[in-house]
């Protein structure tokens, strides 16, 4: 059993450190000594990227290696937390306690997760000298940034080369709003792409002489609301968000450019090319003037240009353990589901050659104002995952 007191400790220390994305140091630093503190190795990793953000980022990866040959399994969680909202009611950094509840910025999204599996590990490899195999864990930074850089810079230095199944410990049962305990086997995926017009400038008392860009750019808006996409059959359908559109014709001008920003939900057999071919259709569609261009947002790398879908089979060896280790901690089976948006887990389910499940806390109000996740639920987190570890390393 996982201690509720120890749970709270360790949420109320995480939820002190401010660690919006880009600014993960003190939290890596924290993380760091914790392992060492409590007798498990944890190595610092570094990494800098220096195509687009210029950013030097920090990791803390943990690996256990058991003695005795096995299956090698990695934990993977985000420190890092999205910027501050307005409208809290409670201190977003002290862990106010109320009742099963614990508030604090990140509490949910997922310093829950982390919490989680510290105390996971911490149980297993207490008094354990030995097991069969090994344990990567992964506590990472900027997955709440751009690129999900932190998790994307240990694939491409082969950290995560060779594992057999990933426990990504975002809050399943709080994402998809049901009740705890959910596994979710699998998630959509997302690109970000931008529409250029290049319109004719004219004054604005004769616009009939100049080709609006901001008018072609809401007419190709309108019309991609009639998109099409592809239908899943447990992923749903992909979705298009307009996320920006922006123009400016000065004080008495017609705007001879404007720039569409969005960001396009995928389901498996949507890519690139599909969504490019639906953004054309939508173009076709609107009858304009301007010329344009589609541009697919610059990635530091190619295999983090987007978040691709994927999906795990309930008949997976890995999978099945995992859920009958949830049923034994949590006296019921866990409600399956699937994400509807995008994360680390998309790169360890569609770039590195192992199934993902993601399992984890519920709560309320992530990116939001007042977050809070409860405290049995990290709990039953910790102890499930725990279990998982005990089922398939032992």
């Amino acid at each position: 059993m996982i201690d509720r007191n120890e749970v709270i400790d360790l949420m109320k220390k995480l939820i002190s450190i401010p660690s919006p994305y880009f600014e993960e140091d003190s939290i890596m630093e924290f993380t760091g000594s914790w392992f060492e503190e409590n007798g498990m190795d944890a190595q610092l990793h570094q990494y800098h990227e220096a195509k687009i953000t210029g950013f030097h980022g920090k990791n803390i990866v943990a690996v256990m290696n058991g003695g005795k040959p096995g299956r090698t399994i990695c934990l993977n969680g985000h420190m890092d937390t999205v910027k501050l909202c307005n409208g809290w009611t409670r201190d977003p950094f002290s862990g106010v306690v109320e009742g099963d509840r614990i508030y604090g910025l990140g509490a949910l999204d997922m310093k829950s997760g982390c919490a989680a599996a510290m105390l996971a590990l911490k149980s297993f490899m207490q008094d354990r000298k030995e097991f069969n195999g090994k344990i990567i864990a992964t506590f990472v930074s900027d997955e709440e940034g751009p690129y999900g850089l932190g998790t994307n810079a240990l694939i491409e230095e082969g950290y995560l080369d060779g594992i057999d199944f990933s426990i990504v410990t975002e809050p399943s049962a709080g994402f998809t709003n049901m009740e705890f305990p959910v596994v979710c086997l699998g998630a959509r995926g997302g690109y970000g792409l931008e529409i250029e017009l290049f319109g004719k400038s004219s004054h604005a008392a004769n616009p009939k002489d100049g080709r609006s860009a901001a008018v072609d750019a809401a007419k190709v808006v309108c019309e991609l609301e009639k998109a099409e996409y592809a239908v899943h059959e447990h992923l749903g359908q992909g979705t298009a968000c307009v996320l920006a559109i922006e123009s400016d014709g000065g004080a008495c001008s017609v705007p001879d450019y404007a720039k569409i920003k969005l960001f396009w939900h995928i389901v498996v057999g949507e890519d690139e090319k599909t969504i490019e071919a639906e953004v054309m259709r939508a173009i076709a569609r609107a009858g304009i003037s301007c010329r344009w261009k589609i541009s697919f947002r610059e990635a530091p790398s190619e295999g983090s240009k987007g978040f691709m879908p994927y999906t795990v089979s309930e008949d997976d060896f890995y999978v099945k353990e995992f859920i009958d280790a949830a049923r034994e901690v949590c006296g019921k089976y866990p409600a399956r589901s699937y994400f509807q948006s995008i994360g680390d887990f998309n790169y360890l389910g569609s770039r590195v050659d192992a199934p993902v499940v993601i399992f984890g806390a519920a709560g309320e109000n992530f990116h939001s104002y007042d977050e809070y996740a409860t405290i049995s639920s990290i709990q039953k987190t910790a102890e499930t995952v725990c279990r998982f570890l005990e089922k398939v390393l032992t």
